[in-house]
């Protein structure tokens, strides 16, 4: 069967670590898991995701990225297991929205409201990205945001006496309806494995 067309450009872009990567069967991809950068721009989030922070060579990176101009990247294959959210990492692929989100007060106490809203244009590139990639995996099923996943709290950086959520991404401003109705992912359905 031929492989189905992505009806909008990809840049492919591997970061210098995609072969240190663990590789997995494809069949064991079930869910999307939707981020915003929180950082200012492309740029910004693909020199972060070429950082080292593991003793195997990698980092922390998103499969795909989105500009604000719904411009596509694939910075990992989804051939391997990028590190994008905690105890999910094996089934899942990672999209990544540039956005600023909490930038550059990620854990600070007065800072945790994400005002930045995704554009038409991202998102329309979202929804063509996800039902590709419904149509090359058709194990995968599920959809979340990372703040649904990762809901662990840590002391505000200019308050340790005050907790604050580690992640609140794509955050309030994610159009939800939006996305879930123009694919057949389901979110707050995920089951344990």
């Amino acid at each position: 069967m031929p492989e189905p067309a992505l009806s909008l450009p990809l840049h492919v872009d591997p970061l210098p670590y995609q072969d240190r990567l663990e590789p997995r069967d494809p069949a064991s991809i079930d869910l999307v898991v939707i981020h915003c950068t929180e950082l200012p721009d492309l740029a910004m989030a693909r020199q972060f995701g070429e950082e080292v922070r593991y003793p195997s060579g990698t980092g922390n990176s998103g499969h795909y990225y989105i500009d604000r101009d719904g411009s596509l990247h694939q910075y990992v294959d989804p051939a391997f297991i990028a590190h994008h959210v905690r105890g999910y990492n094996p089934r899942a692929i990672g999209i990544e929205l540039v956005n600023s989100g909490r930038c550059p007060n990620w854990l600070a106490r007065d800072a945790q409201q994400m005002d930045e809203t995704y554009p038409d244009a991202q998102i329309q590139a979202l929804i063509a990205l996800l039902r590709w990639l419904c149509e090359r995996y058709p194990s995968l099923r599920h959809i979340e945001g990372h703040e649904d996943l990762d809901t662990t709290t840590e002391p505000a950086s200019d308050d340790p006496s005050v907790q604050v959520q580690r992640k609140l991404d794509p955050g309030p401003h994610f159009p939800w309806p939006q996305v879930l109705a123009a694919t057949d992912l389901q979110r707050g359905r995920l089951p344990s494995r």
